[in-house]
């Protein structure tokens, strides 16, 4: 069974879930959870407002059934988000994982729809701020942005850029920081407002820059390489070349070289081998295919080859992960 929803349809579950099972304010008064649909899963999310304009969303959700909700072209804040668990796939848009975060900038969001798989616990935390509090916080004299914020905001045609920044060992540790932070009160709100500021920098540190700042990648380019990102996930045992998927999302090899760095902070081959590798430790850890088979599904001819990239990449290797060892990161 699988959910299609559009945005009005998701809300009014929400908010019928509320009347059903009213929300939770903690005791010092700081945070409102809110309990998931029961007719959509489980969990829900834990709400705090850290100061006017910065919302914090810490979220443990789990959906009975494959569910994707639609959304229409909108106003959107910034947004930093990060996922421990789960997966959120957003098609040609973008697509989120405990290795891939996501960073959305100010202005008009186009339409998209999101695919929560059935049954994947979903945490992580979910940061939205006005535009303008960038420029309060981290504006120069003159008022300018830095650089690396310049893509938060928009341009001339009002659209918004999205970033698809990794998620390092670090960002993890602050994000879990931040699920279990060990204050209440004041102190709680005070030591969050901090941890979202190191967030922020550390997902921006992933991101890699343009050689010239004010070059920032046009949202049509953005969505032509998400797009090109969508087709490697989708052929990771038989991919296309790197000028043939330029040639099939209508970018040059250079611009498309370009985007993969902007928007992934690596490149095609680099984000190719991290997709593959991150998919060998689901079908490690969750199905009872062999080690080569898992390799020849992930497209790596060479299971020697297959053990050491896995092995670099999550510290272990794939047998152990295959018995239940944690990768290097993981509590």
């Amino acid at each position: 069974m699988s959910l299609k929803l559009n945005p009005q349809e998701h809300q009014t579950l929400w908010d019928a879930a509320k009347q059903e099972q009213p929300s939770v304010i903690s005791a010092d008064e700081l945070a409102t959870t809110l309990p998931m649909p029961a007719s959509l899963g489980c969990g829900g999310n834990q709400e705090i407002e850290l100061q006017p304009g910065v919302e914090l969303c810490l979220f443990d959700r789990t959906y009975h059934h494959k569910t994707t909700v639609s959304i229409h072209e909108s106003p959107h804040l910034v947004q930093f988000m990060v996922y421990l668990t789960g997966t959120a796939d957003s098609g040609d848009f973008v697509y989120q994982n405990a290795d891939r975060g996501y960073i959305g900038g100010s202005g008009i969001q186009r339409p998209l729809q999101t695919c929560f798989p059935q049954g994947q616990r979903l945490t992580g935390v979910n940061i939205h701020l006005q535009p303008q509090l960038l420029f309060q916080l981290f504006g120069n004299v003159d008022g300018a942005l830095p650089p690396e914020l310049q893509p938060l905001v928009p341009g001339a045609d009002q659209l918004q850029r999205v970033l698809s920044p990794r998620t390092t060992a670090a960002i993890r540790s602050v994000v879990r920081q931040m699920m279990n932070c060990p204050f209440a009160g004041g102190t709680k709100r005070l030591y969050l407002q901090g941890k979202v500021l190191e967030l922020m920098t550390l997902q921006l540190q992933t991101v890699g820059l343009p050689d010239d700042p004010c070059r920032v990648l046009k949202p049509e380019t953005m969505a032509q390489v998400q797009q090109a990102a969508a087709v490697l996930r989708s052929h990771l045992e038989n991919p296309p070349g790197q000028t043939t998927l330029a040639r099939q999302v209508g970018v040059s090899d250079r611009t498309l070289r370009r985007g993969f760095r902007q928007v992934f902070g690596t490149t095609v081959l680099g984000y190719l081998t991290e997709q593959r590798l991150t998919l060998a430790e689901l079908l490690l850890r969750d199905t009872e295919m062999t080690v080569t088979e898992v390799a020849h599904r992930c497209g790596c001819s060479n299971p020697g080859h297959f053990a050491g990239a896995f092995r670099r990449r999550f510290g272990i290797t794939p047998r152990q992960c295959a018995l239940g060892m944690l990768s290097q990161g993981d509590d």
